[in-house]
């Protein structure tokens, strides 16, 4: 009893396990995991010719679900997705989430059409398909707002903004549209408090907690490669920003994930 109150459960909602970064060790990686309480995870498809890669990950891990989409940084260089291929792929029992998709002018801003096209796209895939749009904003809160609320009229659909350190601004327009935020070890960097203030400001039951790995480690790994495990460092700073006990927090964000993600729910019921 004493271990389960001292690994309090937590999600990873978004990982890239499918990169180069961690080739054969995806055993290793899902145990360390669960060590620290970490005992589910999303693992994001960012180019949809990598599915089948990103899909067997999953059918081989029972832990690991996955979610499938065109980065929008990538967006120029694939060919553009259609809302039915979106759809057949959300059949898969554990094909969880649209995305990621999105805006990112800090790197792309030369495709910035042809991303708010793929963008609506993913987005009318996520309204027929019931699934959470999962969305990558950067340099772009003006233009993503607008859109994300413009299609939330046309048609409801839910959301997460995953890593999200964007603006105040972007932060209320998703809350206000009942989405979710999602910390990423960014929220942990000690530079980052007008982040956690946004945070802070934000319902307890619009928070998931992520790594984003193999990327921005949290502190004490800033600077390494990321991994599922360290979603714990940042939902521990998250408990924080909360000033709840990590207990309590973690149920919360994994109460919230299952709300949002409850694909994911209903298949483990199922299992």
């Amino acid at each position: 009893m004493s271990e389960t109150i001292s690994q309090p459960y937590i999600t990873d909602s978004h990982c890239h396990l499918d990169f180069p970064d961690f080739n054969g060790e995806h055993d290793e990686l899902i145990a360390r995991a669960a060590e620290a309480g970490v005992r589910r995870m999303v693992t994001i498809c960012t180019r949809l010719r990598n599915e089948p890669a990103v899909r067997a990950i999953a059918e081989a891990h029972e832990p690991v679900f996955y979610a499938a989409g065109t980065h929008p940084m990538s967006a120029a260089d694939e060919p553009m997705a259609s809302v039915e291929d979106l759809l057949a792929l959300a059949r898969h029992p554990k094909m969880v989430g649209i995305g990621e998709t999105g805006l990112d002018y800090h790197y792309t801003a030369e495709s910035a059409d042809v991303q708010k096209q793929s963008l609506r796209i993913h987005i009318e895939a996520a309204q027929k398909s019931g699934l959470p749009l999962i969305i990558h904003a950067r340099d772009a809160d003006e233009d993503m707002a607008r859109i994300l609320t413009e299609e939330h009229r046309n048609a409801p659909y839910s959301c997460v903004m995953h890593c999200f350190s964007s603006g105040p601004d972007l932060a209320r327009a998703a809350l206000d549209l009942d989405f979710y935020l999602s910390m990423s070890g960014i929220a942990a960097f000690p530079k980052s408090q007008e982040l956690r203030d946004i945070f802070a400001s934000a319902p307890v039951d619009r928070i998931l907690v992520e790594t984003d790995a193999p990327y921005l480690a949290p502190p004490p790994h800033r600077g390494k490669r990321n991994e599922p495990a360290y979603t714990a460092h940042t939902a521990r700073k998250g408990a924080e920003v909360f000033g709840m006990d990590y207990a309590e927090f973690a149920a919360r964000t994994e109460a919230n994930f299952e709300r949002l993600f409850s694909k994911v729910a209903e298949y483990q019921a199922a299992a």
